[in-house]
Parts: C-alpha cells; structure tokens; sequence
C-alpha cells in the first residue's frame, strides 16, 4: 500500500522524489504503529514547476484528490517541524484535534464519529479523521469454567499452560564466560500460530494418587477458540481514556472555525454522563497566543499614547495624533480581505508595527501645525502650511517601509506563511495612513483643536508682512558696509 501510495505521488511533475519510514525507528523516540508511515515528499525547485506560480495549499489539495482514490488509507499533510510542533502541543500531527474523554471504548467512538461528521460540514476542515482505536486480530481462548471444575483443575492450571505455549515463561540461564543467557521454553512461532496445534495442547490433570502416571486433557475439551478484533491502541492523557477527530485546517483561520465547530457540536452531541470533550492542537497555541495579546497590544496602545501625551503636552493634541491608529488599521484588514489571507498573529504583529508608523506620521504634521500656530500663523494656515510641508516626510516614510516590505509581501519560500500576513497589514497600512493622515488628520485638528494664533502686535504685523529673502540681502550688504544693524 505504502509503494502504491509513493508512485502516485511520484507522477506528480512537482515531485523530485518520495520516500516513506514505516513504524518505530531504533531509537524509539517516535513510537509508531506498523499501519502508520511518514512520507516525505520533496519538491522540484519552482522553477521547475509547470505552473511556477501555483500555490502550495492548491498542489496540497491535488495530492489529497490523488490520494483518496487509494482504498484503505487515511491521509493528513503536515511539515516535519509543524508535525512535529503539533505532536508537543497535543500529541496530534493534524492542526485541530478534538478528545473525547471516557471509560467505554463503544460510546467514545461513537461520540468521535458524531463530531467528525460535525466537522466535515464546517467550512475549511480538511482530511477529518477518527482515531483508530479497534481493527487488531485477537485469538480468544474462554475457558469454560464448568469443565475445568468437573476435571478438578483451577483456571491458573488452565492459564499457565496457555501462557507457556504462547507467551513463553523462564525456564533457566545458560552461562557462557561472564555472560548469561535466560532460557526461554515456548512452543515454536508456526505452532503458535497454528489454531489446531493450539486446540491439541495437552493440559496436566491433577493425580489423584502420587504414584500414578500423569494423565493429560486437549485444551480444546477446556476451552473455546475464535477470532475476534479488539482494541488496537489505547490513547490516554493524565490516566483517562480518549479518542481523539484530528483535522486540517486550509483556506481559513482557526478560531472562527473553532467557533463555528464548537456552536454545532454543543447543539447536536449529547454526551453521557462523565464523558467530556476537550478541543486541542494549534488551537491550544492559538489561544494561549490571544490571551497574551488581550494584554500586550492594549498595552503596546496605551503605552503609545503616553508617549504622544509627553510630546505634545496636551490630552486631547495626543488623542488627535493617535486617531491614525485606526486610520492605519483600516488600511490593513482591507489589504488582507482583498488578498483573501486569515487573520493571524504574525498579522497582529504587523499591526502592532503599523501603528508606531502611522503615529510617527501624525506626529510629524501636528508638531508642525501646533509651532506655527505658536509663532502667531492663523489656525487655518497653519493646518495647510503643516499638511503642505510635511507631505513629502510623510510620504517618504511610507514609501521606506512599503518598499521593505514588498518581498516579505509576495514570498512562496520557506516562512511565507508567516512573512506574507505581517508584510501585507503593514503595506496595506501605510498606504491608507498615509492618505488619510494628509487629508482627515488636519480636518481632526480644525475641528477639535482649540489652539489659536496668540495675539500679535503692530511690529509683528508689519514683521510679517515682510519679504524675508530681501531683508537678508540688506542685511548682507551693510554687514559687508560694517554697518551695525539690529
């Protein structure tokens, strides 16, 4: 099976080449069943590809089209790091999982197979799978109770044989040098799996006299024989049972698919008494990611202000110069609803970086704005000089940060997935504080601004009326005269 899958994937023209490691490796720090493999598929560089631009989740979603034509398999696509990660996280190689915790094996499978119906009809939940916990061949040997009594033998008697034959028991050491061998005696593995050769298993009967020959029994006169299958791995997690619906998450972010996955389970899954769901994976990171930014982006914030506050001296100056905060915002949840990208938190991170940017900007303009109107220039001139003067830092600023960020923008290597969201909010940002601090951050300050020219007096009018570029060529002139001037 394991070869059927590798030449499927082998006709890829993506794929340079496949291989597989099947069960546990020597080391055993990765424990495996036997039915489950690893295969590692490595790509041609992409500009091998036929398609160059292609992105991976779509080869990903080829694959899994590919693959489930393969009878008798369950796939999930991961990276070893990521695998790997989520194997830490909660002991899954698939994004979300969801546990189902009991006693009863029959009612937690067939809670698990309630919820992965639930799932494959939530949008974005991929390759949903129940963990396999049942399917392993058991030989079962139910000794009848009644018979063993009438034959005067006790079920140790009858269990003690069986395991011998089987199982095998110490018989002694061998002892060669300074080494020891233990002795081992067991019936041989084609006899053990021999069903007849099982059923003529001789049992020692009790001797009713001490010097009377042992007499024997066929096991099969004490005891029943037939196939049946049991559990085949028994998952626990702090001493309870679980099973565990893993699935992938492609094409949208994990907490609303949680969300939406959560709302339909409590509605229709109904669980016995003392059984109880716990919902893990990168979902568990996720949240604990989100509880720490609940804190230090309010924080990030109001440290920001405190800053504008000591700069500008003025509560209500700081509030106008943090109003392209939200500006900025808006430019970058538009950029990622147009690029069809989830909010992340490598994108929450950008947005902590956009908003530094965009307050520098407004800062610039109102540091202006206020010293001109402190130097006796009208209000309503000095918003346009400001806004006018302040354009071309503005802009080149953005431009700067923009410009970086372009190729962290538009990346398919290694990392995209965490460069594109950060690189697009801040882009998107830039571009929409940029325009709006130019044009509405000077409105804000007509509006709510009650900063007025101070008073000047007959001189400075007359001062101001001057044509300044003709006082300093005078100026020059009697300076070179020696004339003193004040």
């Amino acid at each position: 099976m394991q070869l059927a899958n590798e030449n499927m994937l082998s006709h890829f023209p993506q794929v340079a080449f496949v291989f597989s490691r099947t069960g546990t490796p020597d080391l055993a720090a990765d424990p495996m069943p036997p039915s489950a493999s690893d295969t590692y598929i490595i790509l041609k560089p992409r500009e091998e590809w036929p398609d160059p631009d292609l992105p991976k989740d779509d080869l990903i979603r080829q694959f899994d089209t590919e693959a489930s034509k393969l009878p008798g398999n369950k796939f999930g696509f991961s990276q070893p790091i990521e695998m790997r990660f989520n194997e830490l996280i909660a002991d899954v190689r698939e994004d979300l999982a969801v546990k189902v915790f009991g006693d009863e094996f029959a009612l937690m499978v067939r809670a698990a197979n309630q919820i992965a119906a639930v799932l494959r009809e939530v949008e974005g939940a991929n390759s949903v799978k129940v963990e396999q916990v049942s399917g392993l061949p058991f030989l079962e040997i139910k000794i009848d109770k009644g018979e063993i009594a009438r034959r005067g033998l006790s079920m140790s008697d009858v269990q003690d044989a069986i395991g011998i034959a089987i199982g095998g028991r110490g018989a002694g050491l061998v002892f060669e040098g300074d080494r020891r061998f233990r002795i081992m005696v067991r019936l041989s593995d084609d006899l053990r799996n021999d069903i007849e050769t099982l059923e003529r298993l001789p049992v020692a009967l009790p001797q009713p006299n001490p010097g009377a020959p042992a007499m024997t029994i066929p096991l099969r006169e004490l005891a029943s024989f037939n196939f049946a299958e049991g559990p085949n791995q028994v998952s626990r997690e702090n001493g309870k049972r679980l099973v565990a619906v893993t699935a992938e998450v492609r094409g949208r972010d994990i907490g609303s698919l949680v969300d939406e996955a959560q709302a339909k389970v409590a509605e229709r899954i109904k669980l016995p008494p003392s059984y109880w769901l716990a919902w893990g994976g990168q979902f568990e990171n996720f949240v604990a990611a989100r509880q720490r930014l609940m804190i230090v982006v309010p924080l990030c914030f109001a440290l920001i202000f405190l800053l504008l506050l000591s700069a500008m001296g003025s509560a209500r100056d700081a509030l106008l110069a943090f109003s392209a905060v939200p500006l900025a915002l808006t430019g970058g949840v538009a950029a990622l609803w147009l690029r069809d990208m989830t909010f992340s938190i490598s994108a929450a991170v950008g947005f902590i970086a956009l908003s530094g940017i965009a307050v520098l900007n407004g800062l610039v303009m109102l540091s202006l704005i206020n010293q001109l109107i402190a130097e006796g220039v009208s209000k309503r001139d000095a918003i346009r000089r400001g806004a006018l003067t302040r354009l071309r830092p503005v802009v080149i600023t953005a431009l700067v940060a923009s410009l970086g960020f372009i190729p962290m923008a538009i990346a398919t290597g290694t990392g995209a997935e965490v460069q594109k969201p950060l690189a697009t909010v801040v882009i998107g940002g830039l571009i929409s504080a940029t325009l709006l601090t130019l044009f509405v951050l000077p409105a804000l300050y007509a509006r709510f601004s009650d900063k007025e020219a101070r008073h000047a007096g007959p001189a400075e009018r007359e001062l101001s009326k001057l044509d300044f570029s003709r006082v300093e060529k005078v100026v020059g002139v009697r300076e070179k005269a020696g004339v003193e001037e004040s």
